[in-house]
């Protein structure tokens, strides 16, 4: 298809210049880009069919990394404090 259609996915390096320049960059044009980026996202992870466990543990997994880095540092930062 044309190229002010095609995703950002499938611009090759070199087109990129030209794809850039056919975006709409007015506020009707970007509230209706973030618009068909949320139902694009919707409709592949919140509106399934066949939901499974995936999205949840893949959440759950993600807040349990963060909070132990979290705390890791705090407990380094205290470790160091007490030894040194």
């Amino acid at each position: 298809g044309p190229l002010s259609e095609r995703p950002l996915m499938e611009v090759r390096l070199g087109e990129l210049h030209t794809w850039i320049s056919t975006c709409d960059f007015s506020p009707q044009g970007l509230l209706g880009t973030v618009q068909k980026a949320w139902n694009s996202y919707y409709a592949k992870y919140i509106n399934v069919r066949k939901g499974g466990p995936a999205g949840i543990s893949m959440l759950l997994t993600g807040y349990c990394l963060l909070s132990y880095s979290w705390n890791y540092q705090h407990l380094k930062r205290y470790r160091w404090r007490k030894y040194h």
